[in-house]
């Protein structure tokens, strides 16, 4: 039993609460599938579950309410795992240790989960409770949302009936999204030769952290370091000076995530050093001037380390800080259409050395327009191309495009002005969201999205304000109530 537990709506905080102690990552959901499917065995619901893991629970209609449209709850079952450098944490098997700090709901140094496990826990709820009042419900449950969106794209036309869908998937209060971006991703693959170290050199390594990070697509316009562009800076700098030498990198992690933290080692001469120091000094302020304002707690550290037997020759050193220098990365170009909402991104999102001299990088572009984002894609390709790296472009996954006459936006615009006399607002999002691909498999289907408010997604300042959440439930019980006759 936990602070949590005592929440009000409490069934809602109940499953959030249940929710937390299965791990659940990306492509690993095996013990939240199961803890679903026992849901709907315990409650005698009607589920099934798909070739991907996608499950679907049916309940029926209560007393007086035979006659409305059948509507769809979507929430993805799988999570985000991002922990800080000094958090012992295994995704795989522990439990996500939540904490309540005033009117907010955290995680201590990982992500929260409350994208999407709030979606989830009200889906429970909403099945599990037969005093509510609604027509035929529908819950889907998706796999693998945050690094594929693998069970949306492989949903067969018909698994789910209704043609009126709600997605929880949303994190911002008082606004209803009717539109979302696409995405894709762009990977390179750079070989590199090295070569042994020479004597009379000092080894170093350089740590970037301190970093918000965040959602790549709904925090990209919002100014934050990218902690892998910021050491690749500091390393271009020192390589104009110094005859540095470069033996490790490794820097951000998910695809959709804004990196926070990472760390090159480096080796230098020993004569240099002193000059070398300064060099680190200055650009340490320089940077955290530069973005005082979005990245308060941003810090370099610099640590003397072990000497390493082999190091990037300087040719392949060139080529990778060049490069990667000159990736493109934040807003590319905002909406003509829409004031405020991005059109266009790109996130250099993780460089990793590997094994068998390998270079790991991967970008993610979003856009509301294809064309744009496949531009930009190819724009990072080619930049690649000079390097001879091996490039792979995903097929990506499609943007839905807003319908300003969709009948469930309106009713649920008239059910949030009537429980909180104020009109929400209508927007769209240059987040991914699986809505897109819904719409490709049932092109008749009216859509939308909202949610509680969660704030700094995909990293560990998660955190979840519970004052919306009770707001998001007293609206979803009222859309749910005034869903239409046939």
């Amino acid at each position: 039993m936990t602070a949590i537990d005592d929440l009000k709506p409490h069934l809602l905080w109940k499953f959030f609460s249940e929710i937390l102690h299965i791990p659940r990552p990306s492509k690993k959901e095996e013990k939240i599938i199961a803890y679903i499917i026992d849901f709907a065995k315990e409650y005698k619901l009607e589920y099934k579950k798909d070739e991907t893991g996608n499950i679907l629970i049916s309940k029926p209609p209560s007393k007086g309410f035979h006659n409305r449209k059948s509507i769809v709850l979507q929430s993805h079952m799988d999570m985000v795992c991002e922990k800080n450098a000094d958090t012992k944490h295994n995704f795989e098997t522990d439990a996500i240790t939540a904490y309540i700090d005033k009117d907010w709901i955290r995680a201590r140094g990982t992500t929260l989960g409350a994208d999407n496990g709030i979606g989830i826990a009200a889906q429970l709820a909403i099945l599990a409770d037969n005093s509510l009042k609604h027509g035929p419900i529908e819950c889907l449950f998706t796999v693998d949302e945050e690094t594929g969106l693998t069970g949306a794209y492989n949903i067969r036309p018909g698994f789910f009936k209704s043609r009126i869908l709600i997605n929880l998937d949303s994190e911002d209060e008082g606004e209803l999204f009717i539109g979302c971006a696409g995405g894709m991703d762009t990977l390179g693959k750079m070989s590199y030769t090295s070569k042994p170290c020479k004597k009379a050199h000092s080894a170093y390594t350089v740590s970037i952290c301190g970093l918000k990070g965040g959602h790549s697509g709904d925090d990209i316009n919002k100014g934050r370091g990218n902690s892998n562009k910021i050491l690749i800076r500091f390393l271009w700098e020192l390589l104009k000076h110094f005859k540095i030498r470069l033996f490790d990198f490794q820097g951000g992690n998910l695809r959709n995530s804004i990196p926070r933290e990472a760390v090159a080692g480096i080796v230098i001469k020993q004569s240099n050093i002193p000059e070398f120091l300064k060099k680190f000094d200055d650009f340490k302020v320089e940077i955290q001037n530069e973005l005082r304002n979005t990245e308060p707690d941003l810090d370099l550290i610099l640590k003397e380390t072990q000497m390493p037997q082999t190091v990037l020759s300087m040719k392949s050193l060139k080529k990778f800080l060049n490069v990667l220098h000159a990736c493109p990365n934040g807003v590319i170009e905002m909406s003509p259409e829409i004031e405020g909402l991005v059109r266009t991104s790109t996130n250099l999102a993780s460089v990793k050395f590997s094994a068998d001299t390998i270079i790991d990088v991967i970008t993610s572009q979003r856009s509301s327009v294809k064309s744009s984002m496949l531009n930009t894609s190819n724009q990072i390709a080619a930049l690649f191309s000079l390097v001879k790296a091996d490039i792979t472009q995903t097929k990506g996954y499609p943007g839905w495009k807003p319908d300003t006459n969709s009948e469930i936006v309106n009713i649920v615009k008239s059910a949030y002005q009537s429980l909180f006399q104020k009109e929400p607002v209508v927007r769209a999002i240059h987040a991914g969201l699986e809505c897109g691909l819904f719409l490709e498999k049932y092109p008749d289907i009216d859509m939308v999205s909202f949610g509680p408010t969660i704030k700094e997604a995909h990293s560990p300042g998660e955190k979840m304000n519970i004052s919306t959440v009770n707001k998001f439930w007293e609206l979803l019980l009222k859309v749910l109530e005034n869903i239409p006759e046939n």
